[in-house]
């Protein structure tokens, strides 16, 4: 029996389209499970559109039964809740740029000074990695194309090269390597000693 062809069904009053929809609830979280790929999200989505259903009612020019126009109204939440996600996450990624361009200014402007005294004591491998990726921002892969090695290889260098930096730093430094570099005065007292 499919009460959505029940010339009935309709045109229900509020209460029949309730009875209706509330019939088909497992029928609706898994349709929207499958596509949401979460349960939760499932069912929240499933009591937003049952809200709207029954305060705005089937349109009088609805051709096809409650559960197969309940069904076009799941769509269109699915789809809107897309859309949503989307702008969403192009709002924080675009937020995260401007938070990176802001923190990669910042860094620069108050990273070690020392650091440039440091590198020539790396392997030149090891330096040549650290100013082609962490100072001229260029990207991994494209440093290791240049190098003819692969993009692996390049990571395991930077890897190393960054620790090998590090303790470099903090034997030239001490403290203020320890501590982020973010208020270096070594430079300065080495200068005056």
């Amino acid at each position: 029996m499919q009460p959505e062809h029940d010339a009935d069904v309709l045109a229900p009053d509020a209460e029949r389209l309730e009875r209706v929809l509330l019939a088909q609830h497992d029928r609706f979280l898994g349709f929207l499970a499958r596509r949401l790929g979460s349960s939760e999200d499932a069912e929240e989505l499933l009591q937003t559109a049952y809200l709207r259903a029954l305060e705005k009612g089937v349109p009088e020019d609805v051709d096809e039964g409650v559960v197969a126009w309940f069904y076009r109204v799941l769509r269109n939440a699915l789809v809107d809740a897309g859309r949503r996600r989307d702008a969403e996450q192009r709002r924080v990624e675009g937020l995260g740029q401007k938070q990176s361009e802001v923190a990669d200014g910042e860094l620069r402007a108050t990273v070690c000074a020392c650091l440039h005294d440091v590198l020539p004591a790396l392997k030149a491998e090891y330096a040549d990695v650290v100013r082609e990726v962490d100072l001229h921002d260029q990207r991994l892969a494209d440093v290791a194309a240049a190098r003819e090695i692969t993009v692996n290889n390049a990571t395991v260098r930077l890897h190393r090269a960054r620790q090998a930096l590090k303790k470099q730093l903090l034997r030239t430094c001490g403290a203020c390597a320890a501590h982020g570099c973010l208020d270096c005065h070594c430079r300065t007292h080495r200068a005056g000693a």
